[in-house]
């Protein structure tokens, strides 16, 4: 299934699930959290968070209790640390898949420097013109809705289903 773009980004107001089941669900949650502004650490609808912060939002509306809490970290964790632990934790929890074979309520995982570890993550959604696109905390911005454009497809390292 090809990734296709979609226009210009827009501010507005472990339990496995196949793509079809789901998705659907996991991308409406996601969409409700658009407009919610970034705040590091934070998961609270409306309110801030960040992009994990989106995921474990979706998460709790989905499965209730979280599986785990992440501890505390900074902005430059993923450089200080070199290591794969969003991966890791990603991992533990939910279903990794192949990245070529995203569905809408899909988890992508993105490497922000290349070679780095994978450090941010985001909700694939479908447009309505069945563009693929991903919900996701933008830092120094909000919750929003964007292409899976080409800049974003370079950068995918990993895929979960949630």
């Amino acid at each position: 299934m090809a990734i296709e773009e979609l226009s210009s980004p827009v501010c507005g107001g472990g339990v496995a699930r196949n793509a079809t089941e789901g998705g659907a669900a996991s991308a409406a949650i996601a969409r409700s959290w658009i407009g919610t502004p970034y705040v590091h650490q934070a998961s609270v609808k409306g309110a801030g968070c960040d992009c994990l912060g989106l995921l474990r939002g979706v998460w709790r509306e989905l499965n209730g209790k979280e599986p785990e809490l992440p501890p505390p970290y900074s902005p430059d964790w993923a450089e200080a640390t070199r290591r794969e632990t969003l991966y890791a934790a990603l991992a533990r929890n939910l279903d990794e898949i192949d990245p070529q074979h995203l569905a809408p309520g899909d988890v992508a995982l993105f490497r922000m420097v290349r070679g780095g570890p994978a450090k941010h993550c985001g909700i694939i959604a479908r447009a309505p013109d069945g563009t693929f696109t991903m919900i996701h905390a933008r830092q120094r911005r909000c919750v929003m809705e964007e292409a899976l454009s080409a800049p974003w497809r370079s950068k995918l390292a990993f895929a979960f289903r949630l």
